[in-house]
């Protein structure tokens, strides 16, 4: 059972990432809101892909028992939020992900790094 908050953040991390979703990060919330300590956020082609990317993440933390607090979105397709009290999550349509701007609003949370990403930039 994986633990730590900033665990948790990885493992959605990573759930988006093998869902190939887009422009994946980790915002480190932690000491600036009581609302949760990380907000992974990323974005996918199509309100299929969104869906796809939540569901493998759901599957991801399900399967390091995190339990899922709450999801909210499907219905609207364009942003999904997954809430694991202290992780949450959102997918976005790449258009919803630009106009509400998460990471220019929440722009004093350092960002953290993750495998799947370092492993994608260039040397």
């Amino acid at each position: 059972m994986v633990e730590k908050p900033h665990e948790h953040a990885l493992v959605a991390a990573q759930g988006a990432d093998e869902a190939r979703a887009l422009d994946v990060i980790i915002l480190d919330l932690q000491g600036i809101t009581a609302v949760c300590d990380h907000f992974v956020i990323c974005h996918g082609r199509s309100t299929t892909h969104l869906r796809a990317v939540a569901d493998k993440i759901q599957d991801s933390m399900k399967a390091a028992s995190i339990p899922l607090h709450h999801r909210e979105g499907r219905a609207q397709g364009n942003w999904l939020v997954l809430d694991y009290l202290d992780v949450v999550v959102h997918v976005f349509s790449e258009e919803t992900r630009a106009f509400y701007a998460l990471e220019r609003l929440w722009g004093d949370a350092p960002r953290v790094e993750f495998a799947a990403q370092l492993a994608a930039e260039p040397d």
